[in-house]
């Protein structure tokens, strides 16, 4: 009995870490990814300031902080990730507001052409 319960226990030491580093996430990565796209090309065509981007990538910086906190016990329960939604949600409509307001950049000029030889 002891032998099984030991054997048992080793098998579950095993795979709990195995199975905590299963934290889906790719959802929230790609909006991560396409909020980041959003931002660079606000940034390029000037229709974010530089002040209104550092804003928007702190706020990211932020989420994948608070994402990384959730993911840390091994285990992402329906709160923390309703909770992460919401704080994603938010951050892309002010993406959107902040690049559809009256406030505009320079956008940068274009890079010049390469040297012909």
């Amino acid at each position: 009995m002891f032998k099984r319960f030991a054997a048992a226990a080793m098998v579950l030491a095993f795979a709990a870490p195995a199975l905590a580093q299963g934290v889906d996430t790719t959802r929230l990565d790609k909006r991560e990814a396409r909020m980041e796209q959003r931002i660079d090309q606000g940034k390029a065509s000037g229709a974010l300031t530089d002040k209104e981007a550092a804003k928007l990538e702190k706020r990211k910086a932020k989420l994948e902080k608070a994402e990384d906190h959730a993911k840390a016990d091994g285990d992402m329960t329906r709160q923390e990730r309703r909770h992460l939604n919401k704080k994603a949600d938010r951050l892309s409509r002010d993406i959107h507001r902040e690049k559809h307001n009256a406030q505009t950049a320079v956008p940068a000029p274009p890079a010049p052409p390469a040297p012909q030889q």
